[in-house]
């Protein structure tokens, strides 16, 4: 590979939601609480709220309005700060020397607090959140604004990240070149993506 430049995820592509999921999650786990809104999915819910959007939590799991329409304003107002540390393999993509942006999905507050709590800003040319409130864009259209503002080559630009159905299917639809980040082994029902468990495995 020649790649220029590198797309990467945040949440559990460089650091993992878990470690911090329980405690910046207790607010919005009681609201869903005492909207009895858990039923026998509790678990699953909570797996889900720390690894896709909240607004697709709410639809796949048929929460009322009122529920989605208040979990929204809660995290709107959510930030993080305590310490946080990135995956050990974190390392690894410091001592790339290709341009490097981060694109991510939710609230801004939230976001940004967890960026500043890695310590990671400085390591990116670029930051992007997208916040579904603010802003009505998808993944694959700001993959293409970076595309065009740096006038990259398709084959010069590689995506990496945790979710199949998110910037790895926008870097498809771009045809752009993509890796999913498997750091626990989840997929092993997707064969036909490249994948990696670990960021020395990466080669640009």
């Amino acid at each position: 590979m020649n790649k220029k430049a590198l797309i990467l995820d945040l949440d559990n592509t460089i650091y993992p939601v878990s470690s911090i999921g329980e405690e910046l999650f207790t607010d919005l786990f009681q609201l869903i609480e005492d909207h009895g809104a858990f039923n026998r999915n509790k678990e699953t819910i909570k797996r889900d709220i720390m690894s896709k959007p909240f607004q697709r939590v709410a639809r796949e799991h048929h929460f009322s309005e009122e529920l989605t329409k208040q979990g929204i304003e809660l995290l709107e107002e959510t930030t993080y700060d305590k310490e946080m540390t990135p995956f050990e393999d974190y390392k690894e993509i410091k001592k790339l020397t290709c341009e490097k942006f981060l694109v991510t999905a939710g609230f801004t507050r939230m976001q940004k607090s967890k960026v500043r709590q890695l310590g990671i800003e400085q390591d990116f040319k670029e930051i992007h959140i997208i916040d579904p409130i603010f802003s009505d864009k998808s993944k694959k259209e700001v993959f293409l604004d970076i595309l065009q503002k740096y006038d990259y080559k398709k084959s010069e630009v590689l995506v990496v990240g945790d979710d199949p159905n998110s910037e790895i299917k926008a870097a498809k639809e771009l045809d752009l070149e993509a890796v999913l980040y498997d750091r626990e082994n989840n997929h092993t029902n997707i064969r036909n993506l490249n994948k990696i468990a670990h960021f020395k495995e990466l080669r640009l």
